[in-house]
């Protein structure tokens, strides 16, 4: 038996034709070639767990049919009646649908798969990231960030390529954008209970393959997604993908069978009985400590830096270092660190999952950025009222208590794609996700949210400005702070989705972004801030040991301060003095000149 990892995986041109190869540990796997309906089947040869087959020509539709045993219980899903997806697949014929017949053993789906498209394998040399921590990051679904934009042509709402048109390069560059954060753009599947609903998801976090891009929100394939991050690079901002590597959406044993689970189920995790391990809460979890799930990690990463990427967010990332424990230690960091292409990106944690041991955060290697809750829910209980300076100041401060070193490898953020919009926050006490089926049960249901005078929208002139005042604050907090800030498409200019604070069922209006009617001065004033942020020579993720803090009279802090309502800071910047002072009764200013004398 020879090296599993040693031929390369995928469908790759070669002189004369194509070579597929495929891991699989069924007993026979054959290559299914589709010409419209007509399918041809062509037998493949084992090498240790790795099948392949070289055929004429390379204009190709394809999947693979696998036999073998099949005995769920003991883990073993093989049906050649299934149509299967190449995990290594780059581009895709069709969008993934449900349908009760992907988990039925014996019914045939190979009109309702999609197939996997030959392209040539991308070659070139990266370009440097344009990102560097400090800068600000802009995550957006680029789905609900374009449908409903006038200035982008109807035929291109809702796909990667509206990104390119010069109205939203202009609004990135007003804004300041160091990098876009693209939520998954990979083809991904409706969760089984969405499609009765009449519901879909919105935000893509249930992928099949790992790149293989999304036919609906990425069109043009590699090409679209090449060209797009190429015009993002010119107009001076970099790209971040959201890539999910903990779950694959074949969901739970009640789920379907489409490209692992009937190749490969050993990619799953397992317990000693035999079960799925659901430390996703999706139905199952990668195997992150096995090599070949390692290493089809890898190459998605090595591809999608290879198309022009800065770097990668990584969805519930704990699961890439469980064995099944999170292991601090675990193979894969240092194999991203040892690749020479890998070694340059910016990777960015969600350290959180569902798992024993879920909460991962500051465990993370040194040169990884992390998403900081902490500091989002004590940046809220602090404006809200119910927090104290000491708490506001450590995370002001770059968390130090977590991140420690000189640089504060913090993401902060306010408010994100899951939870309540910032607009919301100020206008919500309760969640109201009725419209996603399930009873007002999904989503965060004790965030720090308030509302000002009562539930909701309302005309009440004193109300709107008190949610008004709330909102600059905390964007003020975020542009202010040490670390790396991260805004989410539209709070910029006010968006909500009507206190629903778990959107991803919503592909509607709901979680589209209503650019028409947009709170144009919130706008500029966040750009204001950004302007403000770059322009001031400081490092923004490296001043600790330069601060200076004071009480709001100008005194140096006592204890009694720290569990006060705020507090100022001093920061030498050249010759001057940069002064942010955090008060809860008049919110956050900034000045730049001579130092005051207490």
């Amino acid at each position: 038996m020879t090296n599993q990892l040693a031929l390369p995986l995928g469908a790759m041109p070669v002189p004369g034709g194509t070579r597929f190869a495929v891991r699989s540990t069924a007993e026979r796997v054959e290559l299914c070639l589709f010409e419209g309906p007509d399918e041809r089947r062509i037998a493949m040869t084992r090498d240790g767990d790795v099948w392949s087959a070289t055929v004429p020509g390379t204009d190709h539709l394809y999947g693979y049919r696998a036999h073998g045993r099949y005995d769920p219980p003991c883990n073993l899903w093989f049906d050649p009646a299934k149509l299967l997806v190449d995990p290594y697949a780059l581009e895709l014929d069709r969008p993934f649908v449900q349908s009760p017949r992907l988990g039925q053993y014996g019914e045939d789906t190979a009109d309702i798969v999609p197939r996997a498209r030959v392209i040539a394998p991308l070659t070139t040399t990266p370009p440097p990231p344009l990102f560097r921590p400090g800068g600000l990051i802009y995550e957006l679904n680029v789905r609900g960030f374009s449908m409903r934009h006038p200035a982008i042509p109807p035929e291109q709402r809702g796909t990667l390529a509206a990104l390119s048109h010069p109205a939203v390069l202009d609004h990135l560059r007003k804004l300041g954008v160091a990098a876009v954060e693209l939520m998954p753009i990979t083809a991904a599947i409706d969760e089984r209970h969405l499609p009765p609903l009449g519901l879909r998801n919105a935000w893509g976090y249930n992928p099949v393959v790992p790149m293989a891009l999304c036919p609906e929100r990425v069109p043009g394939g590699v090409a679209e997604l090449v060209s797009t991050i190429a015009a993002l690079r010119e107009a001076g901002i970099g790209v971040i993908l959201d890539l999910v590597f903990n779950h694959m959406g074949e969901s739970d044993v009640q789920g379907g069978t489409l490209s692992f689970r009937g190749l490969d189920p050993d990619a799953y995790a397992h317990a000693p009985d035999g079960t799925l391990i659901n430390d996703a809460g999706t139905g199952n979890t990668l195997d992150a400590s096995r090599p070949s799930v390692r290493a089809m990690i890898l190459d998605s990463l090595r591809h999608f830096t290879r198309v022009g990427g800065d770097g990668f967010r990584f969805d519930l990332a704990p699961v890439l270092a469980r064995g099944p424990g999170f292991d601090a230690r675990a193979p894969i960091f240092a194999e991203i660190a040892a690749d020479p292409i890998l070694s340059t990106r910016i990777m960015i944690a969600e350290p959180w999952d569902i798992g024993p041991g879920g909460y991962q955060l500051g465990a993370f290697p040194e040169h990884w950025l992390e998403w900081n809750d902490k500091y989002r829910d004590q940046v809220r209980r602090f404006w809200r009222g119910d927090g104290c300076s000491g708490d506001l100041a450590t995370r002001v401060a770059g968390s130090a208590d977590v991140f420690t070193g000189p640089a504060s490898r913090s993401v902060n953020f306010v408010a994100a794609h899951d939870g309540f919009t910032l607009a919301d926050l100020t206008a919500y006490a309760e969640r109201h996700n009725h419209a996603n089926g399930e009873d007002n049960r999904d989503g965060h249901g004790d965030e720090v949210s308030w509302n000002h005078g009562q539930e909701g929208p309302t005309d009440d002139t004193a109300i709107r400005a008190a949610r008004a005042r709330s909102v600059r604050t905390m964007l003020a907090t975020l542009f202010l702070s040490r670390g790396t800030p991260m805004l989410t498409a539209g709070d910029e200019f006010g968006r909500t989705q009507r206190g629903n604070n778990n959107g991803y069922a919503q592909d509607n209006e709901t979680t589209w972004l209503d650019w028409e009617n947009r709170d144009e001065a919130l706008e500029d004033f966040v750009a204001a801030l950004s302007t403000f942020r770059r322009e001031t020579p400081l490092d923004w993720t490296d001043w600790l040991d330069k601060a200076e803090w004071r009480n709001l009279s100008g005194d140096p802090m006592t204890p009694e301060d720290w569990e006060g309502d705020g507090f100022a800071l001093h920061l030498p910047v050249g010759d001057e003095s940069l002064i942010l002072r955090f008060d809860h009764k008049r919110g956050v200013s900034a000045i730049r000149g001579r130092m005051l004398e207490s």
